[in-house]
């Protein structure tokens, strides 16, 4: 019975990733015969999970029935991290908000208060989406830092006693919890649902308060050893004397941050050098609000903003230079809180790699803005969920979601 119930589970993920399959896709899809997986459908439908939805289009012989998941019958809460900013949505099983985004500025270093805040917004997203806990399959948290996984454990922010965050806000809020790092889970949205889906090496770049890097290599997440992958910002680029967030000094986030951004337009208005259109909205004292006034800025075309953009794509572009030479991916993503910023980050980075790799090795490289753009980091958490509950190992039933168990 648990087994089934676990395959019953791939097939969530499977319905989640794909949307709608026939019988013989999810057979193929969860690797079990046709038999075996047209009963497990049965039981789905049956129980009001999944839905039929018609017949596929003609490809000569027998159309077969396509089936789906019903996007009410399931939900997630998906929680976007990064040092500065919270962002916490309920989502339906289709990805689309039941409520309104729920945002904060959250500073997690040097925070003992961090992980209660979290608490606190992720209750009040339950309590505002008005849907049934046991509906809820459980909560993805992407966030900043060098986090095990499995352990549910940040060992750079958000420290509780037992160590294990997720195991925390489980007891806490009764439903899975499941941690990860935040470039990781965005390049896992931009795998299944951005601009890397069907590639099978790409390499995704979070543009952020750091640089972060979310590495897809022969179709799967790779996370390194022990889950420490993709530390992108934290290599030494530059000889500037800057002592960067990790301690060290000259790395590429000292030069390319979206904080150095605020900070160097920051040293622009003093010197006069911007244009109204910054001036009329930046310092308000939010930096989240003085981040959208530099999108809106760039939009605009204010000519100081998009210089700062510019140099930190382009040195953006020299760092992804070493990481074609080194893992020869089919496509950079640029993603991230950055991503708001639009196209502007594409011609600075080409430029670079055009002028720091060897053109045999970036011939057949694209570099492409994320289709997701900030979104994805919350559909990452999301996924998260699914990927998690795929692989759980005791589970109580379908019909009643919640408590699941933490594998976290």
């Amino acid at each position: 019975m648990k087994k089934r119930l676990q395959y019953k589970l791939l097939i969530l993920r499977e319905f989640y990733y794909a949307g709608t399959l026939s019988c013989a896709e999810l057979s193929t899809r969860i690797g079990k015969s046709i038999p075996f997986t047209g009963q497990l459908l049965a039981n789905l439908v049956e129980e009001g999970t999944v839905v039929e939805n018609g017949l596929a289009p003609s490809a000569g012989g027998r159309r077969p029935a396509m089936y789906s998941v019903k996007p009410d019958a399931m939900y997630v809460i998906a929680v976007a991290m990064d040092q500065l900013v919270t962002r916490v949505l309920v989502m339906d099983f289709e990805n689309k908000p039941v409520m309104p985004l729920q945002q904060e500025e959250l500073k997690l270093a040097d925070n003992p208060e961090a992980l209660v805040h979290l608490k606190a917004l992720i209750e009040r997203a339950i309590k505002k989406a008005k849907i049934p806990k046991k509906k809820i399959l459980g909560v993805g948290i992407g966030m900043p830092g060098f986090i095990d996984p499995q352990k549910g454990v940040n060992y750079s922010f958000v420290s509780i006693d037992d160590n294990s965050i997720s195991g925390y806000l489980h007891k806490e809020l009764d439903v899975p919890v499941y941690i990860d790092n935040d470039s990781s889970i965005i390049a896992l949205a931009e795998q299944h649902f951005g601009a890397a889906m069907g590639v099978g090496n790409a390499m995704v770049v979070n543009i952020g308060w750091g640089i972060g890097l979310g590495l897809i290599l022969n179709h799967q997440l790779y996370r390194g050893g022990n889950g420490f992958a993709g530390e992108f910002s934290h290599i030494p680029f530059f000889d500037n004397n800057k002592v960067c967030s990790c301690g060290k000094k000259g790395c590429l986030e000292t030069e390319t941050s979206l904080k150095v951004i605020l900070e160097k337009a920051e040293q622009g208005l003093k010197r006069k050098s911007t244009s109204a259109f910054l001036k009329k909205d930046f310092r308000t004292g939010s930096i989240e609000k003085d981040w959208q006034a530099i999108v809106k800025a760039a939009q605009m075309g204010d000519e100081y903003v998009v210089k700062l953009l510019t140099a930190a794509g382009y040195d953006i572009g020299r760092g992804v230079a070493v990481l074609i030479h080194l893992f020869n991916p089919e496509l950079i993503v640029l993603s991230g809180r950055g991503a708001q910023a639009g196209r502007i980050w594409q011609a600075p980075v080409l430029q670079a790699v055009n002028e720091h790799c060897i053109p045999r090795l970036v011939g057949n490289t694209v570099v492409k803005m994320s289709t997701l753009g900030h979104k994805a980091e919350l559909i990452g958490a999301a996924a998260l969920v699914l990927e998690n509950l795929s692989k759980t190992k005791r589970i109580q039933s379908l019909k009643t979601i919640s408590p699941l168990p933490n594998t976290v």
